[in-house]
């Protein structure tokens, strides 16, 4: 098998900044950062608010009152401590995670992933799932506690496979779910079952949506996608052109077998065909991670 490596790590997987683990646990910790803190408002759809660059804008926390409001969440620590809060509405300028994520820094990419990834789960997450009664949230909005019983609920983070199918050579398998315009396609991805190993995951996404057997999974890399919690997990693995694709599950509208020349084409063309209306093929964003396994495979 000839196989790659992603040429760089997937945009939203480059953050190095200090997540705070320890200091989640402290509440005097967080009372003492909270005056220099600086916050990240996040509105109901997602959006947040950037400056004119393009990079992520903070609110001091001060503004906010003496101590973290109900709902923040703590995202890391820098040169002062980031937290997150979900409001109605944010202020203009303003930028959505899927189209306003490639223009931020490696750091503020990771926070803006941990922010959504944290306030989607505590919108599904206030109630026990034993009785409905509320649940406390503590360590810095990491943590959900039941006050009665003292019972747990920690973030959810749902994995989810995503792969480059190529024959070894120089052709690559994408397809094109139904909802989306004609000529965009993207790599075949889905979600871990339980019982499942991510291998045996890609074994049977690709068969379920293409109806091709597969072999040789390789695990390549990782990105958080936030939309609402997935952990997508980066693959390849070898098929052959000459089986006959089904679309067996109804997932996709179409599925090719593509030539490196045209995706290199595609990828000169930029997210999603860039201006070219009539591009023959189109590929994904530059955020997401089927763009750099994309990309992986065709240059390197």
């Amino acid at each position: 098998m000839a196989g790659f490596e992603f040429l760089e790590p997937p945009l939203l997987s480059r953050a190095e900044f200090d997540r705070a683990a320890l200091a989640r646990k402290d509440p005097d910790r967080l009372l003492d950062g909270w005056p220099t803190a600086q916050v990240l408002l996040v509105d109901h759809r997602g959006q947040f608010p950037v400056t004119e660059e393009g990079a992520l804008r903070w609110l001091p926390a001060a503004d906010l009152g003496i101590a973290p409001p109900a709902g923040a969440v703590l995202l890391g620590v820098t040169d002062v401590d980031r937290w997150a809060l979900r409001v109605d509405e944010v202020t203009e300028p303003i930028a959505e995670p899927r189209s306003g994520s490639d223009r931020l820094s490696a750091d503020d990419a990771g926070f803006l992933v941990t922010a959504l990834g944290l306030l989607n789960w505590h919108r599904t997450t206030g109630f026990s799932p034993i009785d409905g009664k509320p649940l406390d949230l503590v360590q810095g909005g990491w943590l959900r506690r039941d006050p009665a019983t003292g019972a747990e609920e920690y973030p959810r983070t749902d994995p989810a496979v995503i792969m480059v199918i190529h024959d070894g050579g120089d052709q690559i398998l994408l397809g094109r779910q139904t909802v989306w315009p004609d000529r965009w396609f993207s790599t075949l991805a889905g979600f871990v079952e339980p019982g499942e190993s991510l291998e045996q995951c890609v074994r049977r996404e690709v068969f379920e949506e293409a109806g091709i057997h597969v072999h040789s999974p390789r695990y390549l890399g990782s990105q958080p996608w936030p939309f609402p919690r997935s952990l997508m997990l980066g693959f390849e693995a070898v098929g052959d052109p000459a089986d006959p694709l089904v679309l067996r599950d109804g997932e996709l509208g179409d599925a090719r077998w593509f030539h490196r020349d045209d995706v290199l084409a595609a990828l000169d063309r930029g997210d999603w065909g860039g201006d070219d209306s009539d591009a023959p093929l189109k590929l994904p964003g530059s955020i997401s991670i089927a763009r750099s396994l994309v990309t992986g495979w065709a240059r390197g």
